[in-house]
């Protein structure tokens, strides 16, 4: 029987190879009519024989390209035309309409192939791509995804590379990407001061330099970075000095896979990362080969790898350069460099060359990190190659999600997708809260999106709530660490009650006090905190933070408070261990002067870091706790005492035994490792403790784990199994950052329960 069908596909179907696909597949079976992208996904009217249409349409949903993701395939039965063909139609808008988008991809074998086989007209060209790899997100001005709507427009195809986008057995067929040294984007090298320097060969330039120990600023896919050679310890040190950046690890950039095997252990799943279309930094555990230098991760254990994910990556490599460091390309403090002009202007103190290309970038995007716990990938930064992959929603209104001040995404949702954003940074300056901005615009305009609704967090001060085209908008505020644990139950698809336990730095509570070591029985509408830790004062506030021997002291005068000490030996003990300098801070925090209280669990690492002698001071957030993970002994299972009282309805952790703990173990000599390991194992077990409680007061054996804390793998870990052997289900993030990357995601869903509360909406 002959039939025609109108087939309107949605999901990642733009930018991924899926029209080529279609017009390949409907050729082979003889089928006739015509595929086209518009702001909806792909259309597809097709007829002939009604066998050769199913099978057309299993082709589809299970033979479909390596990159393509179909949500829904609808189909409708039309009135035969008699086509005498297919073609690919040009492309069309439907307003309203939301096109699922692909992240940036890696370099695929095919196209790495190309530009190392020298009869290819492509050989060590920078810029190879195909339907299966290269940019989508950070070239995208608008969809549907052509083109003209990205910044590849300016270059035209020469006959050769026309004749491959046209021909449907090519893979460059309607690559919309495509090009060639003839007709494509092209390098060159500049000096700090921007002045054009002539070289025969530009990536044999730059490889040498490299070698002498210069340093580059390289533009890449999502922006600049930063690159010397890391096997050059002066190198990297000129670099930390250049950039202000004292002890924050720096990622590397390995020839291959054999090579990050040399320099750390990788595991299957971690192989699988590295390797995978996104390419993203990988957290891992360092070797014994000692080639790279300490400098580039300061007393860490770890170190951040990736594998190179351009054809200008790849081609940075040879036989006497196998790693390099690859940072992100922003001056202290300021958002991702992505413009050649602005570049040269911000990064001409640090980078001593610049080497550029004329390919536009038109959303920056920084490189995502993640690490692999318990056999599973957690995303620590999502960017490039996760952004902007949606997350399914069920009847969630238009709503705009400002996230948080720190490690700041936001989120939009649209369509039953939500969508949350490329990490965009800390917003403590104009600059970033510009870039913010501009990025909330673009997601505006390629998803068609004008929100109803503003969801923020309560604290009165963040700077993420401010958006001038909003400011009339309905705003719903949500408390911080109900949105990281509705963050995780999103993720997990969780629906019911559970015991939410947020472990962070700093929330604004609800008592306007600063949370952060908090168990709540909740789901995605609402909370009830019943317990946390005890509160303790932050001398100095935000300098409590900087200075973090000042939370070691704050902990200590809490001892002596309880009664633990009396005053005589709280003096003796704080002298001894911190000098005058303590003694004056007892002063400040007795009379209670810019002393607020919190619960934060981060900052009881932060104690816990100085007084076993990690470090008192910090140069980048999360420091003292990194470091206190990394000296840890692992065949250390002892842990500290610690107690847990009911009070006021609440269930409170109180770290004076632990505190008193340490300071015993520190004067009678104990190790670091093993103090470090002690006090990880306390957290573990008193964290169990509170919700064996919960659960019997309350019969919920769910728990969900979220916050910055828990990128302590150590923790994570050891707390998700001591859990699992008492028969609790755990869930965690793993794609959503459990940091406050992920805060904006629970902000959308719990503001949606808000909105269905009032209008009475179950």
């Amino acid at each position: 029987m002959f039939k025609r069908l109108l087939l309107k596909i949605e999901g990642i179907v733009q930018g991924v190879g899926f029209r080529p696909f279609v017009y390949r597949q409907a050729s082979l079976l003889g089928l006739k009519g015509w595929v086209s992208n518009n702001s909806a996904g792909v259309y597809i009217d097709v007829e002939g024989e009604s066998s050769n249409l199913y099978e057309f349409i299993d082709k589809l949903k299970y033979d479909k390209p390596f990159l393509c993701r179909i949500e829904n395939i609808a189909i409708e039965e039309k009135t035969a035309v008699n086509y005498r063909s297919f073609k690919i139609k040009r492309s069309e808008d439907k307003y309203n309409k939301t096109t699922l988008i692909s992240p940036d991809i890696g370099i695929c074998e095919k196209c790495i192939e190309d530009i190392t086989n020298p009869s290819s007209k492509r050989y060590k060209y920078p810029f190879a791509s195909c339907t299966n790899c290269g940019p989508r997100f950070s070239i995208l001005k608008a969809i549907p995804y052509d083109r003209k709507n990205t910044t590849m427009n300016k270059f035209k195809l020469c006959s050769a590379c026309d004749k491959e986008y046209n021909d449907y057995n090519n893979r460059r067929f309607y690559a919309e990407t495509n090009s060639c040294k003839i007709c494509g984007p092209h390098i060159w090298i500049e000096n700090h001061n921007g002045v054009k320097i002539e070289v025969d060969d530009e990536l044999n330039w730059t490889r040498k330099k490299l070698k002498e120990g210069k340093i580059f600023a390289i533009k890449g896919l999502g922006g600049f970075q930063l690159v010397c050679d890391a096997e050059n310890e002066e190198a990297i040190k000129k670099l930390r000095q250049k950039k202000n950046r004292q002890h924050k690890p720096f990622a590397v950039m390995v020839k291959d896979i054999e090579t990050a095997k040399k320099y750390c252990s990788v595991n299957y799943k971690e192989e699988k990362l590295l390797k995978s279309k996104v390419k993203p930094i990988v957290i891992l555990n360092r070797s014994n080969y000692n080639k790279i230098p300490k400098v580039i991760a300061p007393y860490q254990k770890t170190l951040g790898v990736m594998l190179p994910y351009t054809p200008l990556h790849y081609l940075l490599f040879s036989d006497d350069i196998e790693v390099l460091i690859m940072t992100s390309a922003n001056a202290h403090g300021l958002p991702l460099e992505y413009k050649n002009e602005s570049a040269i202007d911000k990064l001409g103190n640090i980078a001593d060359y610049f080497l550029q290309h004329n390919r536009d970038i038109n959303v920056p995007i920084d490189d995502s990190i993640v690490r692999v716990v318990n056999g599973q990938e957690c995303v620590i930064r999502r960017a490039r190659g996760y952004t902007p992959n949606p997350i399914k929603s069920d009847n969630v209104r238009e709503i705009l999600a400002c996230g948080s001040n720190m490690k700041n995404t936001f989120c939009i949702a649209k369509n039953n997708f939500m969508f949350l954003s490329q990490y965009n940074g800390d917003l403590e300056n104009v600059e970033t809260i510009d870039r913010y901005i501009n990025n909330i615009r673009h997601f505006e305009k390629i998803f068609k999106f004008t929100p109803g609704y503003i969801a923020c967090d309560m604290h009165p001060n963040y700077l993420s709530i401010i958006y001038d085209n909003y400011s009339k908008l309905p705003k719903i505020e949500v408390q911080h660490h109900h949105a990281h644990i509705v963050s995780c139950l999103t993720e997990n698809k969780v629906k019911g009650k559970v015991i939410g336990i947020a472990y962070d730095g700093t929330g604004y509570g609800t008592d306007k006090k600063v949370w952060g070591g908090e168990f709540f029985i909740c789901d995605t509408k609402k909370f009830i905190r019943l317990a946390h830790l005890k509160y303790v004062k932050m001398p100095g506030a935000e300098m409590a933070i900087r200075e973090n021997w000042r939370m070691a002291v704050a902990y200590i005068y809490s001892v002596f408070e309880s009664g633990k000490y009396n005053e005589k030996h709280l003096l003796k003990t704080i002298m001894k261990l911190y000098g005058e300098k303590a003694i004056k801070l007892i002063d400040i925090i007795k009379a209670n002067i810019n002393c607020p209280e919190t619960s934060s669990m981060g900052r009881l690492f932060d104690a816990a870091a100085s007084l076993i002698g990690v470090r008192d001071n910090i140069t980048y957030e999360g420091q003292a706790a990194s470091e206190l993970e990394a000296v840890i002994e692992l065949k250390c299972k002892q842990y500290y005492e610690y107690d847990i009282r009911f009070k006021d309805d609440n269930y409170i952790i109180e770290g004076d035994k632990v505190i008193k703990g340490i300071i015993q173990d520190k004067i009678s000599g104990v190790t670091m490792g093993e103090m470090s390991s002690k006090f990880h194992n306390t957290v573990v077990e008193f964290s169990k403790d509170v919700c064996k409680l919960l659960r019997k007061k309350t019969a919920i054996n769910q728990v969900a784990l979220s916050g910055g804390v828990f990128q302590n793998s150590y923790l994570l870990k050891n707390l998700v199994d001591s859990l699992k052997k008492e028969a609790f289900i755990v869930y965690t993030n793993k794609e959503i950052p459990t940091n406050d990357g992920g805060i904006a995601l629970g902000q959308i869903i719990v503001a949606n329960e808000i909105l269905n509360n009032r209008e009475g909406i179950k």
